[in-house]
């Protein structure tokens, strides 16, 4: 039978990271290309002490909750981002979502219409790029450095293409691992004040870092009417909970609980409840503490099996400072989509960069998780991949 499916459907694609690990989960194969955190460090009986104190309380722990969810979990997630400094907010101004990609689908189901345009850095996060097309949004990348997006070119834009939206994951970003500097990240805001775009912070990394110190948020800069702030407990709890959150202005939070209750009437209320006892009765910051300690070791031994390829000229990289991944530039005549099946037939995987542009992609940049994977696991992919490119370099200068 032919079915008629809605004309909004031709927009959607496939995951990139979800063929690959598809195909990477069948066989013997090192993968850095999923954002996994390392299982290993779930705070297994921290979560099932937090479960037993939601069953103990009654059967009313069993029952539909709020779309907005559970309120005592929205407070204590208030009190963290008043840490970070993104104060004035109410648990009015939140909504729970299923995890932070929840949050990215209702803002576009409320506020993007076919060919409202919306601002990315080039590259990001390239499941809010499946999402922004679904919704037929025009999808406008702005140039980046290693300091965030080049005001220049924002500014040009800007009054170019009248943006309604601009979305950016400006701490540990996925997939670069770049760091705004606090300099732009007032610049931005600014300029969405005066010119009366919203932005949207992407923020599921920011608590997983390798130094001392912190970073402002963007949200942290605004009066609460401009920038909508979500994050996640996917990456420092446990992704199985699905469970993230998003705050802003209450005219467009109310506007995505409405859409909520039409998708799935509310998140995982046993999940929040949870949640909020792993919150107040165990070390979270702690254990926080400790998983950015291990991955920050993992980092940099995926560094050091780069370094001399990096300090010869054929790859390029910033080492991130915080986060879970790594971007590889190759030398331009590497084609890193073309090379995966040969990475993948050795014995690695990861995720090539085409699929995390908006705009024309630079076909020798690849991203690497290095949160799931052992040292050892990373000094052989890493050589792996490295031979790869090697053999792709003198078949070229043989065809030359």
């Amino acid at each position: 039978m032919k079915y008629a499916f809605a004309q909004r459907v031709r927009h959607l694609k496939s995951s990139a990271v979800r063929d690959i690990l598809k195909v990477v989960n069948r066989g013997d194969v090192i993968s850095f290309a999923g954002g996994l955190p390392d299982d290993g460090l779930f705070p297994l009986k921290a979560i099932e002490e937090a479960f037993s104190r939601v069953f103990a309380s009654g059967n009313k722990a069993l029952q539909y909750g709020e779309t907005e969810g559970y309120l005592p979990l929205r407070e204590v997630i208030l009190e963290r981002m008043e840490k970070k400094g993104i104060t004035g907010l109410t648990a009015d101004e939140m909504l729970l979502t299923t995890g932070s990609q929840q949050a990215i689908d209702l803002f576009s189901r409320v506020m993007i219409g076919p060919g409202d345009v919306i601002f990315t850095e080039e590259p990001t996060y390239l499941a809010a790029l499946q999402v922004f097309q679904s919704y037929e949004a025009t999808i406008i990348p702005v140039k980046c450095d290693a300091d965030g997006m080049m005001m220049d070119d924002l500014v040009r834009k800007i009054k170019e293409y009248k943006p309604k939206v601009i979305y950016v994951v400006p701490t540990f970003s996925n997939p670069t691992g770049r760091v705004w500097t606090l300099e732009r990240r007032k610049e931005l805001v600014g300029l969405a004040r005066k010119h009366h775009v919203l932005i949207f912070e992407d923020d599921p990394y920011g608590d997983i870092q390798f130094t001392p110190g912190g970073y402002t948020p963007i949200a942290a800069l605004d009066d609460g009417s401009h920038v909508l702030y979500t994050s996640t407990f996917s990456k420092t709890a446990v992704p199985a909970l699905r469970t993230g959150w998003i705050t802003g202005p209450y005219q467009i939070i109310r506007m995505m609980a409405q859409a909520k209750q039409a998708n799935d009437l509310h998140s995982n209320s046993i999940g929040h409840q949870a949640l909020y006892h792993l919150c107040r009765d165990f070390d979270f910051d702690g254990h926080i503490h400790n998983i950015s300690e291990l991955y920050g070791h993992r980092k940099n031994v995926m560094v050091d099996c780069l370094k001399e390829a990096k300090e010869r000229g054929s790859i390029q990289f910033i080492e991130p400072e915080g986060g879970m991944f790594l971007w590889v530039e190759a030398e331009p005549h590497i084609n890193t989509e073309a090379l995966l099946p040969r990475a993948v037939e050795k014995g690695m995987a990861y995720v090539p960069g085409r699929p995390f542009y908006a705009g024309a992609p630079q076909l020798n940049t690849l991203r690497l998780n290095f949160t799931h994977a052992t040292d050892a696991e990373i000094e052989k992919g890493m050589g792996i991949m490295l031979g790869i490119f090697e053999e792709a370099k003198e078949k070229s200068l043989l065809l030359n």
